[in-house]
Formats: structure tokens, C-alpha cells, sequence
């Protein structure tokens, strides 16, 4: 809506969306063509999805540790 002639004000007040989430994502997907950006947003996904796995092999360790160490 901006490159149509609209401020960033109208643009974000028609999207819901404040002027501040505006601007922070135009500082973080400002010159991204759409397959970069489908790339980035898997690659979040991707991320979030390792970040739990992770974390609950961190969890199943701590609990194994404890039953090892007759803490259970």
C-alpha cells in the first residue's frame, strides 16, 4: 500500500497493525524477493520445530540423570 501512494500510517491502520510492526518488518524483510522470503519463513518453522526437539532432550536427560542418580 505504501508503494501505492499511501503512508505507512493509512497502510498499517487498514492492515491492523501498528506503525512500529511496519517498520520492524520493513527493516527485516526490506529487498526480499518471495522465494527468499518463503525460504526465511520455513527456515523460522524449521527452527522452532529444532529448538522443542532440543529441549525435550534436555528434559529426557535431566529426568534420566535424576533416576540414575536414585533421586527418583
Amino acid at each position: 500500500m505504501v508503494g501505492q501512494g499511501r503512508t505507512a500510517a493509512e497502510a498499517s491502520k487498514v492492515e491492523s497493525i501498528s506503525e512500529q510492526t511496519y517498520y520492524r518488518w520493513k527493516k527485516q524483510y526490506a529487498g526480499m524477493d518471495e522465494l527468499s522470503l518463503k525460504q526465511f519463513k520455513g527456515l523460522e518453522r524449521e527452527n522452532v520445530q529444532l529448538k522443542k526437539l532440543v529441549a525435550e532432550q534436555a528434559l529426557d536427560l535431566r529426568i534420566l540423570k535424576e533416576v540414575a542418580e536414585g533421586k527418583w
